[in-house]
């Protein structure tokens, strides 16, 4: 199987620089082949015929590539999921169903650790207070997230690829302007916002299953704008309605055959998985240090080059 933009040799350094590289079309600039020609022969990569990656990845790669994406959604309060989903095609070569069933797989073990770990910065009172918000959303998501999974695991590749792209483009949009809004007030009450509720959620769950995220990105932003729950809060409520969610969509694909993709590379999810987590709470760590100004518009022309780089993936 031909990946366009493959790299042949990766190092512990590039790795890191992963999701940066994805972003040219024939890999290592003649810079990076100089300054990492001491290192680069430390692991090989070759992408199978079944578009599943080659065992004889060097674990430090998987683990800082891992590191890298989680720590850009970690600097925006998400796990990473959405930058991996094309690192994970285009870096690591896997087929697109491939892909989408390692990133959920992953998602799910950064979001079961990051719901744990949430619990002090928002007391799990408040979470309770407020469950009213999470049966509702979640009472269109777990329907959106088996349909969503039904109808990645039936796509045809191309298919599936143009829509991971047309999804990507979304996510960055999403990302661009709805991280930035602010309110206090629901949209709707009553029955409207219940409706509402569903509406979205069954959306957001087609939208992660898809994809193989979490939907935070989606979640988070919606649940401000629509429910008018401050932004902590948000994080909280999306990470509960996104672990359910997930499950729904797991264990839909784990009824397809592709799913031996995740018992084929359980070394390659521990470490990626590993990776995303320590990525992310390092991202979170750094939150202020760039300009949210700066940084929103940064990750979102990733998202939309990666976007193009995927709609065009053979």
């Amino acid at each position: 199987m031909a990946v366009p933009w493959a790299i042949d040799t990766l190092s512990l350094g590039s790795a890191f620089n992963s999701v940066f590289i994805f972003l040219t079309d024939s890999g290592y600039t003649s810079i990076y082949n100089k300054f990492y020609i001491g290192i680069a022969s430390m692991s090989s990569f070759e992408p199978t015929e079944q578009g599943s990656a080659n065992r004889a990845h060097n674990v430090f790669t998987i683990f800082i590539a891992g590191g890298a994406v989680g720590a850009l959604g970690g600097l925006i309060g998400l796990g990473g999921a959405e930058f991996r989903l094309p690192l994970l095609i285009g870096l690591f070569g896997f087929a697109a169903i491939s892909a989408v069933m390692l990133n959920k797989t992953i998602s799910l073990v950064v979001v079961a650790s990051a719901l744990i770990f949430r619990a002090k910065a928002v007391p799990v009172d408040l979470l309770l207070s407020n469950w009213h918000i999470a049966v509702n959303v979640l009472s269109g998501s777990l329907i959106g997230a088996w349909f969503g999974a039904s109808w990645a695991v039936k796509m045809k590749s191309r298919t599936l690829y143009q829509t991971l792209a047309a999804m990507l483009v979304l996510i960055a949009v999403v990302l661009f302007f709805g991280h930035q809004t602010e309110t206090s007030e629901p949209l709707f009450t009553g029955p409207k916002l219940i409706i509402a509720g569903v509406i979205a959620g069954f959306g957001i769950g087609v939208v992660a299953a898809i994809m193989g995220v979490a939907g935070g990105e989606l979640l988070i932003p919606m649940l401000i704008l629509l429910f008018g729950v401050d932004i902590k809060l948000a994080g909280s409520l999306s990470l509960a309605i996104s672990l359910p969610t997930m499950l729904v969509a797991f264990f839909r694909f784990s009824k397809d055959a592709a799913f031996r993709v995740i018992r084929e590379n359980k070394a390659f999810v521990g470490y990626m998985a590993l990776g995303s987590m320590v990525g992310t709470s390092i991202g979170g760590h750094l939150v202020g240090v760039v300009s949210v100004s700066v940084l929103l518009p940064l990750l979102a022309a990733i998202l939309l080059v990666s976007s193009v780089k995927v709609w065009k993936h053979k």
